[in-house]
């Protein structure tokens, strides 16, 4: 098949959530298919990432065939986000709004024939309002009104709160008016799947997050470091944010308490003032980390005490690939279909999670098995193969 794959940002380097699917699902069905990438490049970095998208992976093999886009630098999103106050247009939808890129579009669709063609997030979709939809599927991330309305429930702050609540209140009508025109819509999580179902009345399927098992396996060759704490992800995303100030504040003093020698490591890209400044003889802020896995092959416990956002985690399916164990709310944990004991305690309070990480701490042999339960179920069900060869089937589907 000939496939459009349609992103809101350039796929590369492969760092974070929205990037990191997509580079994946692209990397392996170049395998059987002509892969085409129509997407915006922000600043001088995404413009290097051009050519090694487009450089071989192996002898007869690139990740993508030909990239199309447009450059707009992230001032001109500002404007237009600033714009989208004036309308009732989700200020998410404001901030990728662009004519160059619709134009782009349609001569795409105008001169190449595609067997499908893949839309990732509910930002993309206004660009096929009016065009054939037949063979398109839109992939979210998450149900992004859900996530808004967490953020809205968590704001603390007056306007925090009233900004919260408008933006979910247009994505929610935004994802009503649009999600039930594609011929398919796909989410990472149930706990996704169900919201949109019930808020959209589309038939909404998974199409689950995934892990490089080749990357995230167990590692007999890195050992532990007893106590070692690990929270990763973009630490410029708010709901990371919000995750270190809820364990900060309300988890690491119990758990430093009952176990003095616990250490805590902060690891991804772009921290701000605030997250630098926990730096101690206690808590290290790495900053960027080329290599994640090792990072998780030396830790105790990897936590995930999100309380805002939606759809799966990465750093849940990393960790778990690798037998490390987890703590985490429900949130991003809860729709990965897991049981009780395979990888991850769940925490609903402080208490629970300051609980949780202390058994892992405190009982190697409670550790390595729940661990190991956690990996057997991950790396047999979230293999980026296995994801990208049900994303194959849907388009099937279609045609």
């Amino acid at each position: 098949m000939k496939i459009l794959f349609v992103a809101n940002r350039m796929p590369y380097p492969p760092y974070r959530g929205d990037k990191l699917k997509i580079f994946n699902l692209m990397g392996e069905l170049i395998e059987n298919h002509e892969i085409h990438l129509l997407t915006i490049a922000e600043n001088q970095q995404d413009l290097d990432s051009i050519e090694p998208l487009l450089k071989p992976l192996s002898k007869s093999t690139k990740i993508i065939s030909k990239i199309e886009f447009i450059y707009r630098p992230i001032w001109v999103s500002a404007f237009f986000t600033f714009l989208g106050t004036f309308t009732r247009k989700p200020f998410q939808i404001a901030f990728f709004e662009s004519r160059k890129f619709k134009k782009k579009l349609k001569s795409l669709l105008d001169t190449e024939n595609y067997d499908a063609i893949h839309v990732q997030h509910i930002r993309m979709a206004q660009y096929f309002d009016g065009i054939d939809k037949s063979k398109v599927i839109l992939d979210l991330p998450d149900a992004f009104s859900l996530y808004w309305q967490r953020r809205r429930d968590q704001s603390q702050h007056f306007l925090q709160k009233l900004f919260a609540s408008t933006e979910f209140s247009r994505l929610f009508k935004f994802e009503q008016e649009m999600i039930p025109q594609f011929a398919k819509t796909l989410v990472c999580s149930t706990v996704d799947q169900e919201f949109l179902k019930q808020s959209t009345g589309a038939n909404v399927e998974l199409l689950e997050n995934g892990v490089d098992i080749n990357q995230f396996y167990p590692r007999n060759d890195i050992d532990f470091v007893k106590g070692r704490i690990l929270f990763t992800g973009n630490m410029s995303y708010a709901p990371n944010i919000d995750a270190l100030h809820y364990f900060i504040e309300e988890i690491w003093p119990s758990v430093l308490d009952a176990f003095p020698e616990a250490t805590f490591v902060i690891a991804g890209q772009k921290p701000g003032n605030w997250i630098q400044s926990l730096a101690s003889n206690k808590v290290t802020v790495t900053g960027f980390v080329e290599d994640l896995a090792k990072e998780y092959a030396s830790a105790n416990v990897v936590i995930s005490p999100l309380r805002i956002g939606a759809g799966t985690q990465n750093k849940v399916l990393e960790a778990l690939s690798m037998n490390v164990p987890v703590v985490s709310t429900e949130v991003g944990y809860k729709g990965l279909g897991l049981e009780t004991g395979e990888g991850v305690i769940v925490a609903k309070n402080p208490t629970e999670f300051s609980d949780g990480i202390l058994k892992i701490l405190n009982d190697e042999s409670f550790s390595r098995e729940l661990g190991r339960k956690g990996g057997e179920k991950i790396r047999n069900r979230f293999s980026w193969q296995g994801i990208s060869k049900k994303l194959e089937g849907y388009f099937l589907e279609l045609q």
